[in-house]
């Protein structure tokens, strides 16, 4: 099987994991032998519903990869306009990203039209059917998006679950999110330490990625103030990431809780050259979120070989076995304080890390690839 696939969703130049995550697919389609390209944002948020610095960041485009960014997410004119450039164009099969309601419109409108040519199909890959931040007109436009498509492909059971509440008997099918492999190899910890200036002396725990209510940071912050923790004098949270609302209460947790000499802020847009430092300085990577369907960061964990926590919700324990690679506890400062004194010992993060190797053999982008490919031919051969 060979055919010409659209990718449709962030990528160069725009930040961030969704278009980290496309570009990877669309390599690992060209790989299996597909003619491959993307079709991005010119503009994905207007600035006031955009809670970051900005939303570009790295100044090489990758390579061998086809990119244009046309999509305005605001604009029903250039919906319009690029719904019917691709009906023209006639790829075999669009996969357009939706991980926001907000996206469903243009999305969905420019792939309807797409599809009108008899042609083209479209599978939409899936991060999150539900949002994590629910909105006035969630169910409304995703309800739309999810009406133009032929089928979906989700990155955890959870979502998978939710498509078929929302959208029974429609083709579709799950493949884990394959993991983030293209930050360089791990360093030695000295070195990151190094890097990041910090002492050899201690204990890092890792909170990375951008700072959002529902990733449970202030439970991370009471849980290091807890009794469990109190003595633990060789112990330091490093917060890696962009705030995406007001830091203060976080800023006044750290003060009330006499934290501010075992949290180091590193509050900013962490690019991808500096990523490698974070996780091999780290001795476990901590993720306390209130709701998850499955994360970025714990494929980032998996590429680096660095034990996990996790909140037992949505699909997070799918990707993290209790025991194995880590541990999955609940979103309580009391269970994860308990959690990160367990993960600390020396022999159960060895254990832990060893295991890794083998564990991640099952993220594969070409299997992934794959799955696309599988639900494709199987839409396609019950078309009239």
């Amino acid at each position: 099987m060979k055919s010409k696939i659209v990718l449709l969703g962030p990528a160069y130049p725009l930040r961030g994991g969704l278009a980290t995550f496309n570009e990877s697919l669309a390599k690992a389609l060209q790989q299996r032998g597909h003619e491959v390209r993307i079709i991005t944002f010119s503009l994905q948020y207007p600035s006031f519903l955009f809670p970051g610095k900005s939303q570009y960041g790295r100044d090489k485009a990758p390579a061998q990869l086809s990119i244009e960014a046309k999509v305005n997410s605001v604009n029903p004119v250039n919906w319009l306009a690029v719904g019917r450039r691709l009906r023209k164009a006639q790829p075999d099969l669009i996969i357009p990203s939706f991980w926001l309601p907000f996206m469903g419109p243009s999305l969905g409108i420019i792939s309807a039209l797409a599809r009108k040519n008899g042609q083209s199909l479209s599978i939409a890959l899936v991060h999150n059917l539900i949002p994590h931040e629910s909105r006035p007109g969630d169910r409304i436009f995703t309800k739309l998006f999810t009406r133009s498509m032929d089928g979906f492909v989700a990155l955890s059971q959870e979502v998978l679950n939710d498509i078929k509440a929302f959208e029974p008997g429609r083709p579709a099918a799950w493949h884990p999110h394959p993991i983030y492999d293209h930050f360089g190899p791990r360093i030695p910890r000295g070195e990151a330490l190094r890097q990041l200036a910090l002492p050899a002396d201690k204990k890092y725990l890792l909170f990375f990625g951008f700072i959002r209510p529902y990733k449970g940071l202030d439970i991370l912050l009471r849980a290091m103030a807890h009794e469990i923790l109190k003595s633990r004098d060789d112990l330091r949270l490093i917060v890696a990431g962009e705030f995406y609302e007001d830091e203060k209460k976080y800023m006044n947790l750290i003060s009330e809780a006499g934290l501010e000499e075992k949290v180091i802020l590193h509050t900013k847009f962490i690019p991808d050259a500096e990523v490698a430092r974070y996780f091999s300085a780290a001795h476990a990577v901590v993720q306390p979120y209130r709701s998850a369907t499955q994360s970025g960061v714990t494929q980032i964990a998996y590429h680096f070989d660095v034990p996990m926590i996790v909140s037992n919700v949505g699909g997070l324990p799918e990707i993290v076995p209790h025991g194995r690679v880590g541990l999955v506890t609940e979103p309580e400062e009391g269970a994860l304080a308990r959690a990160i004194d367990e993960i600390l010992d020396e022999k159960r993060l060895k254990k832990f890390s060893a295991a890794i190797g083998e564990e991640k053999k099952r993220f594969s982008w070409d299997k992934m690839g794959e799955a696309f490919e599988k639900l494709y031919l199987s839409i396609k051969e019950k078309k009239p």
